[in-house]
């Protein structure tokens, strides 16, 4: 595998003009009204009316099947998009994952799911399923691939952002393992934030805040919620001071910045009556090139994880559910 390049980002006005034709033309043809939640959601609509008989049954399930809820780091939720999808649905496909993310990076997360693909590239490197159907009361479009689980809803999941668990990852060296400063890797800038909350902290908080392990890897099991207020790993937000809570706010908003507005407000909606009850870690056994710049780190709370693994390369999982609601 080649090392990672970025290829130039798309501006903000190239993204919203491609948006709006889509949702007035559509690329599989015909206009289309506008569904619930945002452009994503409307394509996904106009996807699943396109669908034939046979596609249907390749994949669409009902909104209740277990399926819908699955996250793992590196899987096909069905067979790949040219097995199913002709070419003008797979572009839907395409428009459909890019309006999941905020102009700024949909670019650069692209790239990451095409250089990941191991030379598969995006149509043959991931897979689609729909749950539901549009216009009623549950439809869920679900995108996955290696490092890349993706998810649009239109709210149809109360509570939960991004429509359930949610993971994406990036191996960007030509080797598996990634060095220290995980050159040209499209998330490392998240574990650079997070390590500023740890140099906010003094002697006795770093203490609390340094772990040996952090959540293992188990697909869907990862991303289990505790429901638990106290005892998590870490140090508990109660324990920081007005500033470095400040801090944490501050970096929940910029490791959200890959995400389109809708799924970053919602999370940080989700996230502030449990954020009292918060605890944020650093783990001392998995650091590359014992820097102290801490390459594995998580946020839990009692319906919120937010695990960021750097070591041997990035695989982040997240599941944010509303406080009190079961996961």
């Amino acid at each position: 595998m080649q090392p990672f390049e970025l290829s130039p980002l798309i501006t903000r006005r190239t993204f919203l003009k491609a948006s709006a034709a889509a949702v007035l033309g559509g690329a599989a043809g015909g206009a289309v009204q506008a569904a619930p939640g945002g452009v994503s959601e409307t394509l996904a609509a106009q996807l699943f009316r396109s669908l034939g008989e046979e596609q249907r049954s390749k994949i669409c399930f009902p909104f209740e099947h277990p399926l819908r809820s699955k996250v793992d780091n590196n899987w096909m939720i069905t067979l790949s998009q040219d097995k199913v999808l002709n070419p003008d649905q797979q572009d839907l496909v395409r428009q459909i994952f890019t309006g999941l993310h905020s102009p700024e990076y949909a670019g650069r997360v692209m790239d990451q799911v095409v250089h990941d693909s191991e030379g598969e590239g995006f149509v043959k490197g991931t897979a689609v399923a729909l749950f539901g159907e549009p216009g009623k009361e549950g439809f869920e479009f679900v995108l996955t691939g290696r490092h890349c689980t993706r998810r649009c809803d239109g709210d149809s999941v109360k509570g939960a952002a991004f429509g359930g668990p949610i993971f994406y990852g990036h191996a960007a060296s030509a080797g598996f393992k990634e060095g220290a400063d995980h050159p040209g890797n499209a998330y490392w800038y998240q574990a650079r934030r997070a390590n500023e909350v740890y140099a906010m902290l003094d002697e006795k908080q770093r203490a609390l805040s340094l772990v040996d392990k952090v959540r293992s890897e188990k697909q869907t099991e990862t991303v289990s919620l505790s429901g638990k207020r106290s005892g998590l790993p870490g140090i508990p937000m109660e324990a920081l001071s007005a500033d470095q809570k400040a801090m944490v706010r501050r970096v929940l908003a910029d490791v959200l910045a890959p995400f389109r507005k809708e799924d970053v407000d919602e999370s940080l909606r989700l996230i502030e009556p449990q954020f009292d009850a918060l605890h944020m870690a650093f783990c001392r056994t998995m650091d590359i090139g014992n820097d102290g710049v801490w390459d594995v780190w998580q946020i839990e709370g009692p319906n919120m994880i937010w695990l960021f693994r750097g070591a041997p390369h990035v695989h982040t999982w997240v599941h944010i559910r509303e406080d009190g609601r079961p996961g």
